[in-house]
């Protein structure tokens, strides 16, 4: 990976890795998530989002920009924009197999119904796909995701915002919605699995009966990296009257499945009994057998790093040597666990900033890469404005990226591990 030189490095609080802020001009940036890779197949490029304004949640039909940062020649440019976004995945940027293919959700005002643009970000050709996108297949033929437009249902941030009276209801076990799949040569979508499916079909068995009265929506879906299994998230809860929005809370239900990638096979891999000993963000281990996740296994509701296999069996610690926290994903040596935390968990110094944890399994170690500001005005004004570094590793396994919030607005920051995975430490 060649990085220019005009990219300023970052020094603050002594990083033990090299780091460089790819951002330095207008702000106002993010990259997607902890599971997705912001760099091209190549590793030139990284595409972000631009936020309009970062102090206030978007409303309908706002317009953000896609940024494309080239890694070589030290610029950036503004290859599309799109009104197809939430603060806190942007608009579900993804890139296909090629430097030629990058995808991302939009929607036109008016007509309100969410679509996935594959765009060309060296030459500008685009095409218009059906449905959203969340996640893509490892060999760029199929798109994945819930609802776009139900997300907000259960939590801000993370899908595609429409008017609220557009946004449809799920009462009981619907066989209209779910997890949708698009196939990407066709531009074709197709519900693959509908949350009565997985209801009714997955194993272990669930207790309808204990749920029929909830309402139910779907949230995130990942590809393992083989490409032969996927896991879909469902979140439930017992509507009390009003419209629901952002019903995130301890009383929730939550169901972790995977499944075959064409919808058989549907296994529980976390289902509600185990998530509310306090848990988030599964993901899937190198191996694509397994999942990691942070989990209060242990009763306690002190997170640890947790790994189980994709039907639900062999819940386990991965060490007793580190706490969990953030966004948590496993290299593909099997042996170190990157992970950022948020501001209020014990992890962190309590002063706005918090740690990007290098653990490692073997030798029952943690070191601390980089400490980075989070802190944010916005974050008082909504959760979902808050800046969440989402350490994502790129195409290389060797350099990550991540979001921080400096000089008074969301940056996006590029860091070389390179020398951190092969030094043992203490």
């Amino acid at each position: 990976m060649i990085i220019h030189s005009s990219f300023p490095r970052y020094t603050a609080y002594e990083p033990q890795v090299p780091v460089w802020c790819i951002t330095p001009h207008e702000g106002r940036n993010l990259h997607r998530f902890f599971d997705t890779s912001p760099v091209s197949p190549s590793g030139r490029y990284i595409a972000l989002l631009r936020m309009p304004q970062e102090q206030r949640l978007n409303a309908p039909g706002e317009q953000a920009d896609i940024v494309l940062v080239d890694l070589a020649a030290g610029k950036e440019r503004i290859v599309a924009r799109t009104h197809g976004w939430e603060p806190q995945l942007g608009a579900n940027l993804n890139w296909g197999t090629t430097d030629n293919q990058l995808y991302f959700n939009d929607v036109e005002p008016g007509e309100w119904e969410p679509f996935c643009v594959e765009l060309d970000p060296l030459t500008g050709s685009r095409r218009r796909l059906e449905g959203g996108i969340y996640r893509i297949s490892p060999d760029g033929r199929t798109i994945i995701s819930a609802c776009m437009k139900r997300m907000r249902r259960t939590q801000y941030g993370y899908g595609v915002l429409v008017p609220d009276e557009l946004v449809p209801r799920n009462a009981g076990f619907r066989e209209d919605d779910g997890l949708y799949a698009t196939d990407i040569a066709t531009g074709r979508r197709k519900l693959l699995v509908s949350i009565r499916d997985v209801m009714e079909r997955a194993l272990s068995a669930i207790d309808r009966d204990a749920h029929a009265h909830k309402e139910i929506y779907g949230f995130h879906c990942k590809f393992n990296p083989q490409g032969n299994r996927l896991l879909f998230t469902m979140r439930g809860f017992v509507p009390d009257g009003g419209e629901p929005w952002n019903k995130l809370s301890p009383q929730m239900d939550f169901w972790v499945v995977t499944m075959r990638p064409d919808g058989t096979d549907i296994r529980v891999a976390v289902g509600p009994e185990l998530w509310r000993l306090g848990g988030h963000h599964i993901n899937w281990f190198p191996d694509g057998e397994h999942l990691s996740m942070n989990l209060g296994i242990d009763g306690d509701r002190v997170m640890k790093l947790v790994r189980v296999r994709c039907d639900g069996t062999d819940l386990r610690k991965m060490t007793d040597a580190a706490l969990g926290s953030g966004h948590p994903t496993v290299h593909p040596d099997g042996r170190h666990v990157l992970t950022d935390a948020y501001e209020h968990e014990p992890v962190t110094p309590k002063d706005g900033t918090v740690p990007l944890r290098l653990i490692d399994l073997a030798a029952g170690t943690e070191r601390t890469l980089v400490r980075i500001n989070v802190a944010n005005p916005g974050t008082a004004v909504a959760s979902a404005l808050r800046v969440d570094p989402h350490p994502a590793w790129a195409p290389d396994q060797r350099h990550i990226v991540f979001n921080g919030f400096v000089d008074g607005t969301r940056r996006v920051f590029l860091a070389d591990l390179g020398e951190a995975l092969q030094a043992p430490f203490r």
